[in-house]
């Protein structure tokens, strides 16, 4: 993509274009995270939105531009996270209601306490978070630091830590697992729990990011959070997971927005290019999936 972009829409690679596209770009990657770990236990999370406005309108409202307020108020937004995403483990891990359905009814919720904290109307992020989110160290916004790091925490966990192969073992075989001994509904509990954190956090960014966000600013995250969920390789079925991937496949996705731009392809547009790129990753896992379901049987 960055080879296409340098011959065809030099302007979609330069300086001032991924100055001002790397933090959404960054922000994609942190969701999609915590996308990707809903998914590796066989669900998805709609109530991403919800989630990463509440903590939106937190970090912007309660403050009131007070640098000194601004600490607490990030505590109540992880707290709120930590609740949503229990509500949602418990219906879905606990009470096996389906994901789709638990996740949209919990993002309901959410967005009523969005409204009931912001009544709708946007404000501007303090000072400190501004300097935070939006700054650069060593030329690199800060935001993508933040991005790498989690990437680095959730690989981490996920692939050396004895939490983190229990975690994939159930997602992949959640009976075999429950017949190992395994603790199958707390670890897909948990999973929901674990991506509300990560969406408090990439809503957190984003109001430092954005000098007034919205209280809507949660909408336009969905899709991409499952289209590089997808693209990353991670299966819908459950199992394992890809986070470096994954985020490699937010700079992806992101940059191929900045180059349908460059080439003149409305911004109206950019959903329709979110999907397209949702539908290629869901056909080639589909293809790849039934060349393996061939190669097993013939076995």
């Amino acid at each position: 993509m960055l080879v296409l972009c340098w011959a065809v829409a030099p302007s979609a690679v330069s300086a001032g274009a991924l100055a001002g596209s790397l933090p959404f770009a960054a922000i994609i990657a942190i969701v999609g995270l915590g996308q990707m770990l809903v998914v590796q236990q066989g669900g998805f999370d709609l109530s991403l939105a919800g989630g990463v406005s509440l903590a939106v309108v937190i970090t912007t409202h309660l403050p009131s531009g007070n640098d000194a307020a601004l600490p607490s108020a990030i505590l109540l937004a992880l707290a709120f996270a930590t609740v949503a995403g229990v509500a949602n483990g418990i219906l879905v891990g606990v009470m096996r209601l389906n994901a789709i359905i638990a996740t949209i009814g919990i993002n309901a919720v959410l967005y009523g306490a969005v409204f009931a904290v912001s009544g709708g109307v946007p404000r501007i992020t303090t000072p400190l978070m501004s300097a935070i989110a939006g700054g650069k160290t060593a030329g690199i916004p800060n935001s993508v630091l933040f991005a790498l790091a989690l990437m680095l925490l959730v690989s981490f966990v996920l692939k050396k830590t004895v939490v983190g192969r229990r975690f994939e073992a159930i997602g992949a075989n959640p009976a075999a697992a429950h017949a190992a001994g395994l603790r199958v509904r707390l670890h897909q509990t948990m999973a929901y729990v674990y991506a509300q954190l990560l969406y408090c956090v990439a809503g957190i960014l984003i109001s430092g990011i954005t000098r007034e966000p919205t209280a809507f600013q949660g909408d336009s995250l969905l899709l991409p959070s499952v289209a590089v969920v997808v693209l990353a390789g991670t299966s819908l079925l459950g199992g394992r997971g890809y986070p470096i991937s994954t985020v490699v496949a937010a700079f992806f996705l992101n940059q191929l927005s900045q180059f349908a731009l460059a080439v003149g392809v409305p911004f109206s547009a950019q959903t329709i290019i979110q999907a397209l790129a949702l539908v290629c990753g869901i056909g080639v896992y589909s293809v790849r999936w039934k060349r393996s379901a061939r190669t097993r049987a013939s076995k």
